[in-house]
């Protein structure tokens, strides 16, 4: 069977992990942008451009992100390919900036869930719940981190306090 490429719908891919590190640990990058290319041949979508960057989603102006908004406004793309939410996005000012472009569908593919202005207002609703899901994971990841520091400290300080007295 042959396809126009011309007849093809446009997207881009973004793949993010959360850190350096994480990819050398294998959170592979190649492994999603392999998935969702899969899954824009099976739709029949041309991808125009692959957008991929290894930082935290937790806070706004991520550079492959923003490069990727305007991408999309400059050359008229309305589909975004990412595995999942929280993949996309950890932190509302990004939520609230790409749910204020018009003409979009978002698939999330993992979570079998294309987003657009058509969407149920529970689809809407159960993606905003997400959003606050991988938002509230990497609060608690931090606070968490902010715990075991805080314990070493205190035990740096005993130890301290402990050769100084052995010291006197």
């Amino acid at each position: 069977m042959m396809i126009l490429l011309n007849s093809m719908r446009r997207a881009v891919i973004y793949a993010r992990v959360s850190s350096k590190g994480q990819e050398k640990e294998g959170f592979s990058i190649p492994a999603q942008i392999k998935f969702l290319t899969e899954y824009a041949k099976k739709n029949l979508f041309k991808i125009d451009r692959i957008f991929q960057e290894s930082e935290t989603a937790k806070r706004a102006g991520r550079k492959a992100f923003n490069e990727m908004l305007l991408y999309i406004k400059e050359n008229n793309i309305n589909i975004i390919l990412v595995e999942k939410t929280d993949r996309l996005y950890r932190n509302f000012k990004d939520y609230v900036l790409l749910d204020e472009f018009k003409g979009i569908e978002i698939h999330l593919v993992k979570e079998n869930t294309i987003l657009s202005e058509n969407s149920k207002s529970h689809e809407k609703f159960l993606h905003g719940i997400k959003v606050l899901m991988a938002k509230n994971y990497i609060d608690n990841l931090s606070e968490e981190v902010k715990k075991v520091l805080e314990k070493k400290s205190n035990r740096v300080i005993i130890l301290k306090r402990r050769l100084l007295d052995i010291r006197m």
